[in-house]
């Protein structure tokens, strides 16, 4: 039989994946002959063999390839024997500015679990890894992904590790982070001025100190973590407190599927993301109460799964089966990642830390999601999940979106691939906006990308625009709410006008009013505004997000005058007279009274009203509430009217009469939230009607409330809709800068098209 000789360029994640091993073991197999070799752009691969085995390997490919790697396009073609007498795997290229996908960081895997009790060199070893596991996107620094190139350099490998690193068929083979007992990096523990080195040592003092209460920093794989007994309320307490974090729920990791089981509901899909090599934090259920402050009350917890070594090592002794685990900061500051800070900042508030000297490159969080309709639901995406590109339909090259000003990701253009960044945070702190300006020159350069075009937020004043509109480049502003329905447009490759329900808390809008409960039709070159939620002014600006009392009595005075005194409403109790009067003065004057469309703020003041939020301790805390207050199993509503606009003074009557008639709080939440649910069906029914279109697209912080989301996808299939929701992108201000980069790309090629024409 000939032979014939193929040229295969693979694209995709395949690199840090045990992608090379996996096509030389796949090559001796089919018996065939050639190389494999990395690249910028990917992996390229050339076989000589027979023609039937040839076909077997191409065939069979996809399906064996390692499962943290992500295959994007195969393109196959005929070449030269040039009759290689073996297969080997070449040294790395680096070719153009093309780039292959870089390896988000991959959960320590079974196999190197086992090793760490049995390999002599690795037996509690908290840096174990192979090329199935272990730090990716945190230590490198630049492309093709060799070791030199990631902050692992400064470890030089023992023998054992070498004969690893170069054995084609051992699992760490080309494992860039490959490290041991001898070689590899190292914990020390700080306490009290005094440092210990010995590894058992270390494991003995944290355990200790936790199991008394205490509090311990980690340096963990993206970041510094802090951590205590979930179980000590006293521990929970005092960690809340020396973190600054008033009532936002803490994550909690737990020692093993098992001990997660007997305190939270897990459905099947959420167990299969919990234990996938992602390692997200998911909100589930709870049903058996670890320590009051975790949760504050909520009935839903943040859960997941050691991904670490270290984690591992860690609840071999500890006598809990559940800690606290929150990023390493002090309120809403970036998570540290040098040891430096660590000692300086975390050793106020924590009884010990552990350090190592493997630096973190790239400062990850842990990314969140939540499962509803048997699907995940990224809520922040980060850790597991960043840098994967998403596949876009249209050209993006050369364009950076800035992205919002809260819960902040920003996105840059490779050919057709968007690029979105790990979760940044809120840019109003400073220390996250030097984040923010460090991370885009690294994504630059990691990625090749020198940008043409820049797209930002409409706000001039959000620090994003303004980094945008600094870049001296030619600029492209985008409607924030469009932004959000052009994000889920990009995440399912719409191209087309579709119905867009963007619900959130504010957005700077083209009449300058904050908008936030908007009904548009959408595509993603324009959209035309159909119907809002009526117009309210928010006394005090800004200072309603923390203070939800304030919509609550703007509403009041809109549909009662100031006879809603009279009502004597007990939200309004312990809120001073003049206070009030001076509220009422401001509206009438309006002096710092913008005014709102926004659903955010319409959730909120549900909430204040019924007394169950009337101040907010963190971000989105009374919807939040709002939300855990619900009674599942009522479907009653409230009315409302649509209009020119959508009026709820029958909704806020509604409420105001059932607070007077000592209705319970769950039965109001119940009603109003079946009332947000039956509005927007209304008018997507009006919008299709009118302009005869059946696809509805769902996007802004407000879809991730699971009840709304839930059940207005279930009435508008029901009722024969298209419905499309985010599940890979978050639907907050997380998700804006891909729909921005979308709206930017379609907008530059219709320009290019105008410009050829």
């Amino acid at each position: 039989m000939s032979k014939i000789a193929k040229i295969i360029k693979v694209s995709g994640l395949v690199q840090g994946v045990g992608f090379r091993p996996f096509v030389y073991k796949l090559a001796l197999e089919y018996n065939l002959n050639g190389w494999v070799e990395n690249r910028n752009d990917g992996v390229l691969i050339k076989i000589e063999g027979e023609k039937k085995d040839c076909e077997n390997f191409s065939n069979t490919f996809k399906q064996k390839a390692p499962p943290a790697s992500n295959i994007v396009s195969i393109k196959t073609e005929d070449s030269i024997l040039e009759y290689f007498s073996d297969f080997k795997i070449v040294k790395s290229e680096n070719i153009s500015t093309e780039i292959t996908e870089v390896s988000p960081d991959i959960g320590v895997c079974q196999d190197c679990l086992n090793d760490m009790q049995t390999q002599d060199y690795r037996i509690g070893y908290p840096f174990i890894n192979c090329t199935n596991c272990g730090p990716r996107f945190t230590i490198i620094k630049d492309l093709p992904y060799d070791r030199e190139k990631t902050t692992m350099q400064a470890f030089e490998m023992c023998d054992n590790c070498r004969k690893e690193y170069e054995d084609i068929m051992d699992r760490r083979f080309h494992a860039q982070p490959v490290a041991c007992s001898i070689c590899g990096p190292e914990y020390e523990l700080v306490m009290n001025g005094e440092r210990t080195r010995d590894l058992n040592q270390i494991l003995e003092i944290a355990s200790t100190l936790i199991n008394q209460g205490k509090i311990v920093s980690i340096k963990g794989l993206g970041g510094f973590f802090m951590a205590c007994d979930a179980t000590n309320q006293e521990a929970v307490k005092q960690l809340r407190s020396k973190k600054n974090r008033e009532g936002k729920p803490f994550a909690v990791m737990f020692s093993d599927i098992e001990a997660l089981k007997e305190f939270t509901e897990v459905n099947k899909s959420e167990e299969q993301n919990l234990l996938s090599w992602r390692r997200p934090i998911v909100l589930l259920k709870q049903k058996k109460q670890l320590a009051y402050d975790v949760s504050v009350g909520f009935d839903t917890l943040g859960a997941m799964l050691p991904y670490m070594p270290i984690h591992y090592l860690l609840f071999e002794k500890l006598k809990t089966p559940s800690i606290v685990l929150t990023s390493g900061n002090i309120s809403e500051e970036p998570i540290i990642i040098s040891n430096d800070q660590a000692e300086e900042r975390l050793s106020k508030v924590s009884d010990a830390i552990l350090i190592n000297n493997r630096d973190i490159y790239n400062r990850v969080d842990d990314s969140v999601e939540i499962n509803i309709r048997g699907e995940e639901r990224l809520i922040r995406r980060s850790r597991g999940f960043v840098p994967n590109p998403v596949e876009m339909n249209l050209e993006v090259d050369g364009i950076f979106a800035a992205g919002a000003e809260l819960v902040n990701c920003f996105c840059i253009g490779k050919g057709n691939q968007a690029i979105l960044s790990q979760h940044i945070g809120d840019l109003k702190n400073i220390e996250t906006f030097e984040f923010y300006s460090e991370s885009v020159e690294r994504f630059k350069k990691l990625f090749r990308v020198e940008p043409k075009y820049v797209v930002h937020d409409l706000h001039p004043d959000y620090f994003s625009s303004r980094y945008a509109q600094e870049m001296n480049l030619e600029t492209i502003q985008v409607q924030h709410h469009h932004a959000h329905i052009a994000s889920c447009m990009a995440e399912y490759g719409l191209d087309e006008k579709v119905i867009g329900v963007s619900f959130d808390g504010t957005g700077l809008g083209t009449d300058n009013n904050i908008w936030g409960g908007e009904f548009l039709i959408a595509d993603l070159n324009d959209f035309q505004r159909f119907t809002h939620f009526d117009y309210i002014p928010l006394p005090g600006g800004d200072k309603v997000t923390q203070e939800p009392w304030r919509t609550g009595i703007s509403y009041l005075y809109k549909y009662f005058g100031k006879d809603f005194l009279k009502l004597e409403l007990p939200f309004l109790d312990k809120i001073e007279d003049e206070k009030i009067e001076f509220i009422l003065s401001a509206i009438d004057k309006n002096i710092n009274c913008p005014l709102s469309s926004s659903a955010g703020r319409l959730f909120d003041t549900v909430a204040a009203l019924i007394n169950l939020c009337p101040v907010s301790g963190f971000h989105a805390e009374a919807p939040m509430r709002l939300e855990a207050e619900m009674d599942n199993d009522c479907e009653q509503r409230y009315d409302f009217e649509i209009a020119e606009t959508i009026s709820f003074e029958k909704t806020i009557t509604g409420i105001v009469n059932d607070i007077k008639s000592d209705k319970k709080n769950s039965l109001i939440s119940a009603k109003f939230h079946n009332t947000i649910i039956y509005c927007i069906f209304a008018v997507a029914e009006r919008i299709r009607n009118k302009h005869k279109i059946n696809k509805i697209v769902l996007s802004g912080g407000s879809f991730q409330n699971r009840y709304i989301l839930e059940n207005v996808e279930k009435l508008l299939i029901e009722n024969d809709f298209e419905v499309f929701s985010h599940k890979k992108i978050p639907s907050n201000d997380g998700g804006i800068a891909l729909g921005q980069i979308a709206i930017a790309a379609k907008k530059v090629k219709i320009s290019l098209s105008d410009i050829t024409d």
